[in-house]
């Protein structure tokens, strides 16, 4: 596992030398609040393992990435007829 160890690791480090990671959405006040330099990875490994890199240890309002998770749910449960009845648009377009 110390490759995934790596990987994390690098990511991180990574992403803390970048500067052209957008703006943090001031639209939404918990965002608003967010340092848009932090970042963290986690990953669980299928045994059971806990490994975190960077600002893993933050907490953060997830707001709308709760979606994602839903949406997996659901489509592990009732597949491809979930189209049927969700459609797919990207938000904040103008």
């Amino acid at each position: 596992m110390p490759e995934l160890e790596q990987a994390l690791a690098e990511v991180a480090a990574e992403m803390a030398e970048r500067t052209d990671r957008g703006d943090v959405a001031t639209y939404i006040p918990q965002l608003g609040k967010v340092d848009p330099k932090k970042f963290g990875i986690a990953a669980v490994t299928n045994d059971g393992r806990v490994l975190l890199a960077g600002d893993a240890e933050e907490a953060f309002s997830i707001q709308s990435i709760s979606k994602v998770f839903t949406l997996t749910l659901a489509l592990g449960n009732v597949g491809d007829a979930l189209w049927q009845r969700v459609g797919r648009e990207p938000s904040g377009n103008p």
